[in-house]
């Protein structure tokens, strides 16, 4: 039985899966009960947070083993001396894997309460506290130093300042207030800082606030997955043509030893600042961010000399990554996705546009991943079915490593094909959470092959130019 509620969806949003997950194809080769029952189990599973957190060491900086030791450490403490595991990944050797202690049934309820946004609520499910932007409402007469329980507004109806809210709301855990309820609502500035210390979460995550910040990047198994994927080389040019918040960036360079060049792009500035502090804190030289549109990146005229950034003449890029925009409906946990219809097929002409270009920038015999945070098939399968017919230079290509699921029918492929796409897939989950005392009875081998499977749901594709014109 699942903790929370499935995730929910528009109208219209529903009706477009709920063919997506039915379709002929996967009928055909499931069976109606079973193509159903995996889609059902998918919509669970979506509500709730990863069982792993997975971490990236920065091996620029530091060993794993060295990284391993001190994070262990730091758990330690902050579980009161609780012995969870940090675990190696065998396939992924620059990755950690921490347990998610959860979902935590028998925490008692406070009368204080207080409320926070959607977004904020899954943070602290991940092993956040709440800091004062996130909190929304509390009890009339909540004071620092109080006991409060948290809940998220998962469907964004409590106003701010409330006294008290009886809309839909899901117990995130018990925490200690920082604040008073006159303190985070009656200063004329914003506040900023930590509102709830939380102490009782119902997923027990570490904290990474300020923790290793020079030796660990926070980032879904699957998206470590991808820059390996990519597998760039020392002295080699690569694009990230969609690049912030630089995590994927950051992984490439530091693949290559720091040597070459890394050409970071989005178009939206403050994330492209975000890109060069990542880089700064890591300590990685070779990663050039720019402000710009990544459908415009092509130019067909002659640069000037010295011109670094974007627009590039085609064929620039020994490895490009298309990290592309998408609906983000494999992000976990996320209870209710407000997206319409219009904007869910929105994606794909987006997807294709940027595809396009990175296609002419990559050089013959280079190689393009392209990847994204979903569950459709329009934005993933079916976009590797146009590509190989607008482009007939390009191959399928196997990948290395392969730890999701082959990709799903529905859209055309052949079964051989298939087999070459990598689909992160939470549906074949059948857990419902993990105790210290099921943790301990735990092998590895089983932890390390449930955290491969129960992370978010993504997509990935590896394509090769061939040399032939």
């Amino acid at each position: 039985m699942s903790f929370f509620p499935k995730i929910s969806f528009q109208y219209e949003v529903e009706e477009y899966l709920t063919k997506v997950f039915r379709n002929n194809e996967l009928i055909a080769a499931l069976g109606t009960q079973e193509a159903e029952n995996k889609y059902q189990s998918l919509l669970s599973h979506l509500s709730h947070p990863p069982g792993f957190t997975t971490v990236r060491v920065n091996t620029h900086l530091a060993s794993v083993k060295h990284v391993k030791k001190l994070l262990f450490e730091e758990i330690q403490k902050q579980f009161n001396g609780l012995c969870v595991p940090v675990l190696e990944h065998p396939k992924l050797q620059d990755v950690l894997l921490i347990p998610v202690i959860g979902p935590r049934r028998d925490l008692n309820k406070h009368a204080c309460e207080v409320i926070v946004g959607a977004q904020c609520g899954y943070a602290v499910l991940r092993g956040a506290h709440v800091y004062v932007p996130g909190i929304i409402s509390t009890s009339r007469f909540v004071k620092a130093g109080d006991l409060v329980s948290v809940y998220s507004d998962i469907e964004g109806k409590c106003k701010r300042g409330a006294k008290e809210f009886e809309g839909v709301k899901v117990f995130l855990g018990n925490g200690i207030s920082e604040l008073s309820r006159s303190e985070i609502f009656s200063s004329s500035a914003p506040l900023k800082g930590l509102g709830i210390r939380m102490i009782e979460p119902v997923y027990l995550s570490p904290s990474f606030d300020n923790v290793l910040p020079n030796h660990l990047f926070l980032q879904n198994l699957p998206s470590v997955v991808v820059s390996h994927i990519l597998n760039p080389q020392p002295g080699e040019k690569i694009l990230d043509m969609c690049a912030a918040p630089g995590g994927k960036t950051t992984h490439l360079a530091t693949l290559m030893h720091d040597q070459g060049e890394v050409i970071a792009m989005d178009k939206i500035a403050n994330k492209v600042k975000k890109i060069k502090q990542n880089a700064k804190l890591l300590q990685l030289n070779c990663i050039k961010a720019f402000c710009y549109d990544g459908t415009k990146a092509l130019s067909i005229e002659k640069r000037e000399d010295k011109q670094e950034g974007p627009p590039f003449l085609p064929e620039s890029f020994d490895r490009i990554l298309l990290d592309a925009p998408c609906s983000g409906m494999g992000q976990r946990p996320n209870m209710v996705y407000s997206s319409t219809l219009k904007e869910v097929t929105s994606y794909q002409p987006l997807q294709r546009k940027l595809f396009t270009v990175a296609v002419n920038l990559l050089k013959p015999g280079g190689v393009l991943v392209y990847s994204t945070c979903t569950i459709t098939l329009s934005e993933n399968e079916e976009q590797v079915a146009w590509a190989l017919k607008a482009f007939p230079c390009l191959q399928l290509h196997p990948q290395e490593p392969h730890i999701g699921g082959e990709g799903m029918k529905g859209a055309g492929l052949t079964l051989d094909q298939l087999k070459l796409l990598q689909r992160f897939d939470p549906s074949g989950v059948t857990w419902q959470g993990m105790d210290i005392n099921s943790l301990q009875d735990s092998r590895e081998d089983d932890l390390i092959s449930l955290a491969n499977k129960d992370c978010i749901g993504f997509f990935i594709a590896k394509f090769i130019k061939s040399n032939s014109k």
